[in-house]
């Protein structure tokens, strides 16, 4: 569990997070979603360490990151996964290769005992027999299912993923997100997603929070969203034409037609 308390965050005069307290819970997907310049990205950032907020507290199993020591930041960063925008391997390094890098950089493993977990993992993401192949041989499906496959090759508590279904067709992103989702729930993880994939939100949303303009909008499930009053949030999600024949179909049960 990821508990965010009062975070404040400000580039000179500017306020991108203001005063946002939420709860991410463990064996959920927690969804940001919002649109561009809303704060959702610094907000991400502020929770992982890459910005330090101005405000607020940050805690990971009642623990505060935001008070901790770097040796216990490094210790923490160890259980946390990422599953980056752009995949983010290495061009030059094999698939096998791109998974064992967390190995070589945190643990001090055996070679087959590394070779082992990145099997597993690969396994897991359907991607049995793509150790020796480079990035540039395969799809960019799976270039994001080996970036899955190295964010939790370290067995993480908590997994943050960055827009995981930018750049994918729409078939592609359903499989992305099924894989995350049963990952998440598989293994018990406090998994926060970045998106504005609204086919996203309604398929694997268990919690999400909605940002305007740095502040948290809206919050609740994916059950929930369509229903909303929020005027805001409703602007952002009819915005998506997957959702338009939903709003109008809300409209007649509404008029009770």
């Amino acid at each position: 569990m990821i508990e965010i308390r009062n975070l404040h965050k400000s580039f000179g005069e500017k306020v991108v997070i203001n005063d946002v307290s939420a709860v991410m819970e463990a064996g959920k997907a927690n969804l940001i979603i919002g649109s561009s310049g809303s704060g959702k990205t610094v907000f991400i950032k502020c929770l992982v360490g890459l910005f330090e907020p101005d405000r607020g507290e940050v805690l990971y199993n009642g623990v505060s990151f935001t008070t901790m020591e770097d040796e216990q930041r490094k210790e923490l960063r160890q259980k946390i996964g990422m599953l980056f925008q752009g995949s983010a391997l290495f061009d030059s390094l094999t698939v096998q290769q791109n998974v064992m890098f967390p190995l070589n950089m945190f643990t001090s493993l055996s070679y087959s005992e590394k070779l082992k977990k990145v099997n597993e993992v690969l396994e897991r993401v359907n991607l049995k027999d793509a150790n020796k192949k480079f990035p540039a041989e395969i799809s960019g499906g799976m270039k994001k299912r080996v970036g899955i496959a190295r964010a939790i090759v370290l067995n993480p508590k908590y997994l943050f993923c960055d827009e995981p279904n930018s750049g994918l067709d729409p078939q592609t992103s359903l499989v992305i997100d099924k894989l995350i989702y049963e990952i998440t729930k598989e293994f018990n993880i406090t998994t926060i997603i970045n998106t504005h994939d609204m086919n996203s939100v309604m398929e694997i949303g268990d919690h999400i929070i909605y940002m305007y303009q740095g502040d948290k909008e809206w919050e609740g499930s994916n059950k929930e969203i369509i229903y909303s009053r929020n005027e805001k949030l409703n602007d952002f999600i009819f915005a998506s034409e997957f959702l338009k024949d939903v709003k109008e179909m809300r409209t007649r049960e509404a008029e009770g037609k």
